[in-house]
């Protein structure tokens, strides 16, 4: 027979360990996004690199960590967005996305055990590569576009965070994820719309108005993503998608609402841009 030897837990003990990971995931995030931004900054195949790698590690965590697939429909999947990070790198981004599009094709063709939960993953893993990729070919706006989207996505993420704690309220969907709040779902999109206006107007980009409404929109699909991925660990009884990040968990956690809005924000510019200039189809309105 075991027994439990760990004293009780002091009064003051859940407020220390709430601070502790407040504290883990800042230094987290600051170690992080330096590097994020680097890639923006020095373009071409170090950031095709790094959002490739990215890519590879939301799939591993889905099929692996997540579902508990065969190796071997991750060994397909990698395959596929590896193959499709080479195209990129070689700035043929439409290119690449239909690499994600074939394989996706092939993937249903090839595997049975678990298919739509994998194809489904290797959707959610390709809008990591795709989103950032396609939205960086444009040599005049990408790196606008791409700080845009960061901006957008953190800011809601950080105020989400921090006014829902300090806030509280209404619950915004409690059997999905019981921490989150409608008082944080609204001061994380106002802080997305604030500073994706900001960055929109350092970087010179017109309308600002339209600017505004389409960061309410991209944080809007940033909190979505967040949620999706919570239903999905809650649906396999999973609590992080992996321990990688420490404070975050894993990349899936860390970049749920950023895939997301990543690929809305890379559809509206190809629809009004083409692949070749998605960044200013998105910007300029």
């Amino acid at each position: 027979m075991s027994h439990d030897m760990s004293a009780p837990a002091s009064p003051g003990e859940p407020t220390a360990r709430k601070r502790s990971d407040t504290l883990v995931r800042v230094v987290s995030a600051v170690v992080l996004a330096p590097l994020a931004i680097g890639a923006v900054v020095v373009g071409g195949w170090p950031f095709v690199l790094f959002w490739a790698v990215a890519a590879i590690g939301v799939y591993w965590e889905w099929t692996s960590e997540i579902l508990r697939a065969p190796r071997r429909h991750l060994a397909i999947g990698v395959a596929v967005l590896a193959f499709a990070g080479l195209i990129a790198g070689m700035g043929r981004p439409g290119l690449a996305v239909l690499v994600l599009i074939g394989g996706i094709a092939g993937m249903a063709y090839a595997i049975r055990e678990r298919r739509a939960w994998c194809i489904a993953g290797l959707v959610y893993a390709g809008l990591v590569l795709a989103g950032p990729v396609v939205l960086r070919a444009d040599p005049v706006s990408g790196v606008a576009a791409i700080f845009f989207l960061f901006a957008v996505v953190w800011a809601t993420d950080v105020l989400a965070y921090f006014g829902g704690r300090l806030i509280g309220g209404p619950k915004l969907a409690p059997p999905i994820s019981p921490a989150k709040t409608w008082s944080g779902s609204l001061t994380g999109a106002l802080g997305g719309v604030v500073a994706g206006v900001a960055v929109a107007l350092v970087a010179g980009v017109p309308n600002p108005l339209a600017v505004a409404w389409l960061a309410l929109v991209l944080s809007v699909v940033s909190q979505a993503g967040d949620l999706f991925e919570s239903a999905i660990k809650r649906r396999f009884g999973v609590k992080d998608s992996s321990r990688i990040i420490p404070g975050h968990g894993g990349l899936m956690d860390r970049l749920d609402g950023f895939l997301a809005a990543a690929g809305v924000a890379a559809l509206v510019g190809v629809m009004r841009g083409g692949f070749d200039e998605a960044a200013r189809g998105l910007l300029v309105w």
